[in-house]
């Protein structure tokens, strides 16, 4: 099963999304296995990433929510289903606006409570939104392919969620 929802069709659409060009530094912040570090490294990009529990060797161990690295150095930074379980979407965004350099993408995809809420945090941590998406069909399909395998991942418990897709841009 993808470590998120779409897999890597769904990296590679966010990646494109961004409008980068080639080579970019990039991070991915909870980059569980490393595969869409790999994909960026494979698209001619520079990529590292970062988890609190790091499953492959591409991927560095630590808390992006004080990550490691110094201010405005990625031009582009992905996240996939990993700011909802950080617990603290607010300062995980704050986080990204930090390591991205000004003009820099953010692009995301998450679980939600709140949408609107989402997209004051966004703002509010100094982001430009440049697109946004409803991708709940995508995750309603991964969650119910998680469930039957009895898997856990991007999978929220009580009321009901949205998953949204966010291209940013850091002002």
């Amino acid at each position: 099963m993808n470590s998120h929802p779409g897999g890597e069709e769904h990296s590679r659409y966010l990646i494109e999304l961004a409008f980068l060009d080639t080579p970019s530094r990039w991070l991915d912040m909870g980059a569980g296995n490393g595969d869409t570090v790999r994909l960026l490294r494979s698209l001619g990009h520079e990529a590292e990433g970062i988890d609190l529990v790091p499953r492959g060797e591409d991927v560095t161990e630590g808390d992006y929510l004080s990550a490691p690295y110094e201010d405005a150095v990625f031009d582009g930074i992905i996240s996939q289903c990993s700011f909802f379980i950080s617990g603290n979407v607010p300062k995980a965004l704050k986080e990204a606006s930090r390591m991205l350099r000004k003009g820099g993408k953010l692009v995301f995809s998450d679980i939600t409570r709140d949408v609107v809420k989402l997209l004051n945090d966004v703002r509010a941590a100094g982001f430009a939104v440049r697109h946004m998406e409803d991708m709940s069909d995508a995750w309603k399909e991964y969650y119910l392919e998680a469930l039957w395998k009895d898997e856990s991942g991007c999978l929220p418990t009580g009321k009901k969620a949205s998953y949204v897709l966010f291209v940013c841009e850091r002002m």
